[in-house]
């Protein structure tokens, strides 16, 4: 068919939507009646210089698009299709493809780059296409700089789609030959350099021989290392840098993932090898990270999404230290002493931000004589200290020792004694009126400070200094500036965990604190007439107010000494809750429902009389489907009800099963709110007993599809390992609710059709080994459960199940305490379901 194609691609892109439309289906047309036809006009259009920028760049996205997709089965569909395709059309579309990068546009070279790696990863596998890399390789010795960095582009991006085993050796040493030149400072092209670095970071995974061999890999870490430094840090040459720290921080996560993953059990023979790059790369990588420390910007602390050489070479540096712990201690040391009290405040930042930077990794034993030391003069710096950036810094810095060496876990003496806290506080305290970006750093310094007492008993040293603290975090919170630098959210937050972590001493002022926080939150439901702008900041202070009394409820209703009068204020807030509610915004919501949730479990049935008015909200919050953490949170909130309630929910529970079924068959619902939909189940059983009965026909056969897909879904990554165990926990969590809901009724019986399956499922879990222990203790429990409640008539079930022996015999043997218990009380039920 005669197509200008040119013309189609620009119509494809009009404004006017008839036109677009038109043209979008005169390209479906020509795809389907002659592919290979298809494809050479989009590479021609592509390859060809005198063709507008537009068109040749959606030629090529086309073009990327017909050879992959996201989901598995359709490109499957399109490599199949791909390698079916007359080998002559084949050939001349990858030879305009390597032509294009050449092309001095570079939207057009980057495009080809990327369809060249797409049809790499289809043929390479195929041992098609053996020239590609050879002829790539060729055009590194090209002179111009354009098209080494397409040809390097392309490298890093062939080196995403092709797996390592495909590639022999020879040419991973070839590929890396190139990408470690072009990153090399003899290199004079920023954009060269900037292309191998990303194309090295890619190529990491095909690394692996060259890196157990001590003199490539000392060659590879040398370059690196030198790009970090690149000379000037203008322009191109700072994100030159940039994408240098970028990859060592990549490196790092890799590290602490696999030391994580495998914690103590590291030996040479260990699936995953762990080449400690960065430990070997110490001598020369710290002093590097330490020098981009001192090329801070003047205004980075009042930008928040700011980002700059001194920030990522700070992050890198504390991404090291979390790989290598002590190591990095007498590297780092001597440039905090030697800089920490300069002149210039560049000198004094970077030292305080290098030092803050390796508080997490070092052991307690290598830091501890560090910071009792450096405590006293950070403190003095926060006060006096003429530069913000310094202050601002040294804030931050507290608060990582806090965090990482502070509270009842750590072995060695604290840190904070009786003597300085007063010192400490007053410090804070002090700051909290400091400009914003610093009085926010000082908040979460407070913040890790009440936290690491959270254990204290009812001895802790902050409780003679409740009520200033509190006072001051309020007087915080109504700063005229407290807009700026996250400041008014990081009060409350800070607020929050000084009343979760207070003691039964200082209740009485958490109590003073109720009647504050609902007449805040009642003047913000009193304004009238805002502007979008002033309506976004009222919704942000609602759902913060609401956050606070969340944290009030949960301490005062938790404690038997405050519970009483605490529930004087329940008829109050929850009109407050209820008037949030007629707001409609969805952060406010999630925060109003949290707080709902905890004053249902904190005034127990008593809940009941305001279950008439909360329902529609209650409804309102399960049909939310764009907006779903509001959805999660209220099925959550369900199952709070259910627990204070009991079988007070009956009369809603036709209404809220509803929208459950409805909620688990809809496809807008995002898939994260499914198994928590399924363990609510679990609770409205327990909570109704065999008033569940009615809705065992419609709750069971989801049970079982569901249960069915989970134990047969071959998880591809680890996200998708972790969504398909959160899913077998909340249907299980499911069955255990309904199992242990009828366990007392007469109506067992009910339950005798669904338990075959049940059991299957039990086998098909085990059998399948990839459960973890969240699911494996629930399981377990579902097996006890089962013989349990129907006793003698599972007996035959149990006895007949391929697996269950097996199972409660691996969970008997269990490292995890709670797989162990919940497997011993299995054991007891199952044996007097099979005697009996």
């Amino acid at each position: 068919m005669s197509l200008d194609v040119t013309q189609v691609l620009l119509s494809a892109q009009s404004a006017d939507g008839a036109i677009r439309k038109h043209a979008e289906e005169s390209l479906k047309q020509f795809q389907e009646q002659n592919l290979p036809g298809f494809l050479l006009s989009l590479s021609s259009e592509l390859a060809n210089e005198e063709k507008p920028e537009e068109s040749r760049r959606l030629a090529g996205l086309i073009l990327k698009n017909a050879l992959d997709a996201k989901e598995q089965h359709r490109k499957n569909e399109l490599f199949q299709r791909w390698l079916a395709l007359d080998a002559g059309a084949k050939a001349q579309i990858k030879g305009l493809l390597l032509q294009t990068l050449t092309s001095p546009v570079a939207s057009a070279r980057s495009t080809a780059s990327q369809v060249i790696a797409k049809v790499a990863g289809i043929e390479i596998p195929q041992k098609q296409w053996p020239e590609l890399i050879g002829s790539l390789l060729a055009n590194i010795h090209q002179v111009q700089p354009n098209v080494k960095q397409a040809t390097l582009e392309t490298l890093g991006y062939l080196c995403e789609e092709v797996s390592p085993d495909a590639v022999d050796q020879d040419q991973v040493n070839k590929i890396l030959t190139a990408v470690v030149q072009g990153m090399n400072a003899s290199e004079a092209n920023s954009d060269v350099r900037l292309a191998a670095t990303r194309a090295l970071y890619n190529a990491l995974g095909f690394a692996q021989v060259n890196f157990s061999n001590d003199m490539e890999r000392d060659y590879i870490m040398r370059v690196v290392c030198e790009a970090t430094q690149s000379p000037s840090c203008e322009g191109d040459e700072e994100s030159v840098a940039l994408q240098a720290i970028e990859f060592w921080s990549s490196i790092c996560d890799e590290e602490i993932d696999i030391l994580d993953e495998y914690s103590s059990e590291f030996t040479a023979d260990s699936d995953v090898p762990c080449y400690y790059f960065i430990k070997q790369a110490l001598p020369a990588l710290v002093p590097m990270l330490l020098e981009t420390l001192l090329k801070q910007e003047e205004d980075q602390d009042l930008d928040e999404g700011a980002w700059n050489l001194a920030m990522a070479g700070g992050t890198c540096l504390g991404l090291v230290a979390r790989t290598v712990g002590d190591d990095i201690v007498p590297l780092v040391m001597p440039f905090v002493e030697e800089n920490i009290t300069k002149s210039e405040w560049r000198q004094r930042e970077a030292a305080t931000y290098a030092f803050g930077s390796i508080l997490e990794g070092p052991s307690a034993d290598k830091l501890a004589p560090l910071v009792n030391v450096a405590l006293g003069f950070m403190l003095s710096a926060l006060m006096k200290d003429p530069s913000n950036h310094v202050k601002d810094t040294t804030a931050w810095t507290l608060g990582r020792i806090f965090e990482f060496l502070h509270g009842s876990a750590l072995e060695t003496p604290p840190i904070i004694t009786s003597e300085n806290c007063q010192q400490i506080l007053t410090v804070l305290l002090h700051s909290m009126k400091d400009v914003p970006n610093v009085a926010e750093k000082a908040c979460g310094a407070l913040y890790f400070l009440a936290q690491g007492y959270v254990d204290a008993g009812s001895a802790s040293p902050l409780s003679p200094f409740f009520q200033d603290i509190v006072q001051n975090l309020l007087m915080v919170t109504h700063r005229e500036d407290a807009g700026e630098s996250r400041l008014r959210t990081a009060a409350y937050e800070t607020l929050n965990e000084v009343v979760r972590c207070s003691t039964e001493e200082t209740a009485p002022i958490v109590m003073q604190l109720v009647p504050v926080i609902m007449v805040e939150l009642h003047q913000t439901l009193e304004a009238e007439k805002l502007s979008t702008d002033e309506r976004e900041k009222r919704s942000e202070l609602q759902g913060l107010l609401c956050g606070c009394l969340q944290v009030i409820i949960q301490k005062l209703g938790g404690m038997e000494s405050t519970k009483y009068s605490f529930l004087q204020y329940a008829d109050q807030m929850m009109d407050l809750f209820l008037r949030v509610f007629a707001c409609r915004n969805a952060t406010v919501h999630e925060e109003a429902m949290l707080a709902i949730g905890a004053l249902a479990y904190a005034a127990g049935p008593n809940f009941a009389k305001y279950m008439s008015q909360f329902y529609q909200y209650l409804e309102m919050g399960l049909q939310n489907f764009e907006e779903y953490q509001v959805c999660a949170i209220t099925v959550g909130v369900v199952g709070d009800l259910c627990r204070a309630l009991e079988d007070k929910i009956l009369p809603f529970c036709d209404g809220i099963m509803t929208q459950l079924l409805k909620d688990l068959s809809s496809n807008q619902l995002h898939r994260s709110v499914k198994p928590p939909i399924f363990s609510c189940f679990g609770d409205i059983a327990l909570a109704i007993g065999e008033n569940f009965e009615k809705y065992l026909i419609y709750a069971m056969p989801m049970l079982q599809s569901a249960a069915d897909l989970s134990a047969h879904t071959t998880a591809t990554d680890d996200e998708m390992l972790d969504y398909t165990n959160q899913l077998r926990n909340g249907i299980l969590e499911a069955y255990s609710g309904i199992l242990q809901g009828f366990k007392t009724s007469p109506k067992t019986q009910l339950l005798m059709p669904y338990a075959p399956h049940i059991i299957q499922f039990l086998d098909a879990l085990y059998n399948g080994k990839d459960m973890d222990d969240t699911v494996m203790k629930t399981a377990i429990g579902v097996l006890g459960d089962l013989a349990d409640t129907l006793g003698v008539h599972a007996g035959p079930l149990i006895n007949q199940s391929t697996s269950s022996q097996a199972f409660l015999e691996e969970c008997l043997a269990s490292d995890d305490p709670l797989v162990k218990e919940s497997a011993e009380w299995a054991r007891i039920a199952i044996s007097r379901a099979v005697s009996g």
